[in-house]
């Protein structure tokens, strides 16, 4: 599963980095929130082509308007958004995150706080933090960057974004602005779009297989008939990531080579 570049010229990295933006096309104008190298790269290259609405900030406190490259710093500043106000807009849905999962089910439950049992856990991971509030107010989406059967798991041992099983039980309190778009992993894209909302896979990556997805899952998932490849970017795409917005190579430490 080699993620050099393929005969096109594109690494897995860039392939992950287009995935990711496309989880903002038609989004409006909503806060992007990627968490994470290629969530950033995947939102600055959606801002930069077909989500131009968009709105970005700087990783901290402040709404920018240009799209510099990865550790730039920014030259158009168009507001402040500290803390307490940013919470404030999550609880309006206006934004669409995109957060890391240290597990994930095959019904969107995330687990980003402990690994084992939550009174003695065997590894203490960042805490739930927002993620109930993001998963129950905001469009959300997943980024895995080692897809294995140790994140992608039967069972979460703690659920801090809610998947659709849960908020199913929950009632319509928690199900009316749910809603968990898809997941994009080293290895492919991942959506609900099934009857019993269960993950099912969308796309694979070039040069990644149907089955080696398979066994780095720890649960059933749901498999078309033909499973096309993530899209090819475009060369404007490419130009954008290479030169642009990440000029230094920062996604293929996130997926490396």
């Amino acid at each position: 599963m080699s993620s050099r570049a393929t005969t096109t010229g594109v690494t897995r990295a860039e392939y992950c980095v287009v995935a990711c933006a496309e989880a903002w096309r038609h989004a409006g104008e909503v806060l992007a929130s990627p968490m994470g190298t290629v969530p950033t790269v995947g939102a600055r290259l959606a801002k930069l082509t077909f989500a131009p609405d968009l709105l970005l900030t700087d990783g901290e406190a402040l709404l920018i308007g240009d799209v510099p490259a990865l550790g730039a710093r920014t030259q158009v500043v168009e507001g402040w958004l500290p803390y307490r106000q940013h919470l404030a807009l999550v609880a309006t849905g206006r934004r669409h995150v995109m957060m890391g999962a240290g597990q994930i089910d095959r019904h969107g439950n995330q687990n980003i706080s402990c690994i084992g049992d939550w009174a003695r856990p065997a590894r203490q991971l960042l805490g739930v933090r927002g993620a109930p509030v993001n998963t129950l107010n905001d469009p959300t989406t997943y980024w895995v960057a080692k897809h294995s059967p140790r994140v992608f798991v039967e069972q979460v041992d703690m659920v801090c974004g809610v998947g659709y099983d849960r908020a199913a039980e929950a009632g319509p309190s928690a199900t009316r602005f749910h809603h968990v778009a898809e997941v994009v992993s080293n290895l492919g894209v991942f959506d609900f779009a099934t009857p019993d909302h269960s993950m099912r896979l969308r796309s694979r990556h070039p040069g990644v297989t149907v089955e080696q997805i398979l066994e780095a899952t720890g649960f059933a998932l749901a498999v078309p008939d033909d499973v096309p490849c993530t899209r090819e970017p475009t060369a404007e795409e490419l130009r954008l990531v290479r030169e642009v917005i990440d000029p230094n190579g920062a996604r293929d430490r996130e997926v490396p080579a």
